[in-house]
């Protein structure tokens, strides 16, 4: 089983090289502005890649889906859109959900604390592959700062993943952090196509399960 794993293309999807492979993975900010436009060549280019299987979840560029949830669900057609919700495909559980800690005004923004982890509370104890937009504190989530660097990820989500122990948590979110890190039989997989300064240059992540 080989998933190919992709995110924060900014609708900047048409630039990137796609390997081949049985399951394509977009963990969100698969739009620019978050339009419904964006969103319908998005899932034209869905259609065109040769993966037997792809997923989908927001992120807090993706507007529409947040404000015009309806329309923007009925435009995903090639792709599986997970919100808080999960799919088996071969074998494997699947949970996506697109929600980060506040910053600024963004879609799918919930405070740290209690509304945050009543989210990751719903995530069931036997996913296989957990897909959020953002990651968890202290993995692969770091930004830099003027005198060094801080560490944004969920701290309610880390302590969710270390519970539930999911063999991948694959996210995106903070481009920066782009890898992959792997704890004891865990790894974490920040698939962040856009550098820091939003340009597509991160090559997609290849897992061979």
């Amino acid at each position: 089983m080989r998933l190919v794993c992709i995110s924060d293309t900014h609708s900047m999807h048409r630039q990137i090289q796609v390997p081949d492979g049985d399951i394509l993975i977009h963990s969100g900010d698969c739009l620019g502005v978050g339009s419904l436009d964006e969103l319908e060549d998005l899932d034209n280019w869905f259609a065109e890649q040769p993966h037997p299987h792809k997923i989908l979840i927001a992120g807090n560029h993706d507007w529409c889906f947040q404000d015009e949830p309806q329309e923007a669900q009925a435009l995903v057609r090639h792709a599986h859109y997970l919100q808080d919700s999960s799919l088996e495909l071969e074998g494997l559980k699947f949970w996506g959900s697109p929600w980060t800690p506040v910053f600024f005004n963004w879609a799918f923004n919930l405070e740290r604390g209690p509304d945050l982890a009543e989210r990751w509370a719903r995530i069931p104890r036997d996913t296989d592959i957990l897909i959020t937009h953002g990651p968890p504190a202290g993995i692969l989530d770091a930004v830099p700062t003027g005198t060094g660097s801080l560490n944004v990820g969920c701290e309610d989500l880390a302590s969710a993943v270390e519970t539930l122990n999911p063999r991948l948590h694959i996210f995106g979110h903070i481009h920066e952090g782009y890898g992959q890190q792997q704890i004891g039989q865990r790894r974490y997989i920040n698939a962040s196509t856009c550098t820091g300064s939003f340009k597509p240059l991160n090559p997609p992540i290849v897992i061979d399960l």
